[in-house]
C-alpha cells in the first residue's frame, strides 16, 4: 500500500472519529427526548425503555409550535431578504468603485465582523427600544440585517471582483443602467455565492438564542422556538425531557434545510475565494 493511500486512509478515520465526536451531543439530546424525567435522571446515556411520542405532543401543544414556528419563519426570512440586498448591492458598488474611498468604506461595512456581540448588546437593546423595534418578530428580524450584512458583504465583494467588467459595458450599451444592470445581469452571476449565505444565515438566525432573547422575551405570541425549549429549563427545578424535545423541534427544520443545501456551502465559497 503507499504512503499516499495509507495517509488518506489515517486522515479519513481521523475525520469519522472527529464527526462522532460533534454528533455524539446530538445523539444524547434525541434519545433523551423520548425519556421520562426519571429516565433521564437516572442514566442519561442510556437508551429509553420504550420510544414514545408524548414528549413531542405535550410541548407541541404547550409552547403553541405553530405560532412559534411562524415567527421563526418570519424573523429569519425578513432578515435574509434584508441581508441579500443589501449586501449583494453594496459589494457590487464597492467592488466596481476603484478608489481608495471606496477601499476605507469597505472595510469600515467588514470591521462589525470582529466585535464581539456581547460588548455593543447593551447599545443594541437601547437603540431598538427607541426605534420601535424591540418586543416584535418584525423588528428583530430587521436587526439581523445589521448583524449579518458584514460577512455576507464580504463574501459577495470577493466574487463580484472576478465578474468581468466588460459584461456592465455590454449591458449598458444595451439600454440597461442602475439597479435594472444588477438584478437583470450580476445578480443572476452571484447563484452560487447567494445560496451559501443563505444557508449560514439560516443556520444562525433560526438557531440564535441571544439576540431574540433580549428583544422578544417580554411576551409568549413574539418569542422563537429556541426561548421556547428555555422555558423548560428553572432555577429549581427543570423539566430536561420537555426541554431536550422542544430543542429538537427547534432545530429540526435548519438542519433539513442545511443537508439538502450543503453541497452550495463549499461551491460558493470557494467560487468566492478563486474568484477574489
Amino acid at each position: 500500500m503507499s504512503k499516499k493511500k495509507t495517509g488518506r486512509i489515517v486522515l479519513e478515520v481521523v475525520m469519522i472519529l472527529l464527526s462522532l465526536v460533534f454528533l455524539y451531543p446530538l445523539f444524547l439530546t434525541i434519545i433523551n427526548s423520548f425519556k421520562t424525567f426519571k429516565e433521564v435522571m437516572t442514566d442519561v446515556i442510556a437508551l429509553p425503555h420504550s420510544f414514545t411520542f408524548e414528549n413531542y405532543t405535550y410541548v407541541w401543544k404547550f409552547i403553541n409550535y405553530p405560532r412559534l414556528f411562524l415567527n421563526n419563519t418570519i424573523v429569519t426570512v425578513l432578515g435574509l431578504v434584508g441581508i441579500i440586498l443589501i449586501s449583494s448591492i453594496a459589494a457590487y458598488k464597492l467592488a466596481r468603485t476603484k478608489s481608495r474611498t471606496s477601499l476605507v468604506i469597505y472595510f469600515l461595512c467588514i470591521m462589525p465582523m470582529l466585535i464581539p456581540f456581547q460588548s455593543i448588546m447593551l447599545t443594541v437593546m437601547q437603540m431598538a427600544k427607541s426605534l420601535n423595534l424591540s418586543d416584535s418578530t418584525w423588528g428583530l428580524g430587521i436587526l439581523y440585517w445589521g448583524f449579518g450584512a458584514p460577512l455576507a458583504l464580504f463574501i459577495y465583494h470577493g466574487f463580484v471582483k472576478g465578474i468581468p467588467k466588460e459584461i456592465d459595458e455590454s449591458a449598458t450599451i444595451d439600454g440597461a443602467s442602475g439597479f435594472r444592470l444588477f438584478f437583470s445581469v450580476i445578480f443572476p452571476l452571484l447563484k452560487s455565492v447567494t445560496t451559501t449565505i443563505v444557508i449560514i444565515d439560516v443556520m444562525w438566525i433560526w438557531n440564535d438564542f441571544l439576540l431574540p432573547l433580549l428583544m422578544v422575551n417580554g411576551s409568549p405570541s413574539t418569542k422563537t422556538l429556541t426561548l421556547a425549549a428555555y422555558t423548560f429549563v428553572g432555577q429549581y427545578t427543570s423539566d430536561w425531557q420537555y426541554a431536550m424535545t422542544a430543542m429538537v423541534m427547534a432545530v429540526l427544520p435548519s438542519i433539513i434545510v442545511f443537508i439538502f443545501l450543503q453541497k452550495y456551502i463549499v461551491k460558493g465559497v470557494v467560487a468566492g475565494a478563486v474568484k477574489g
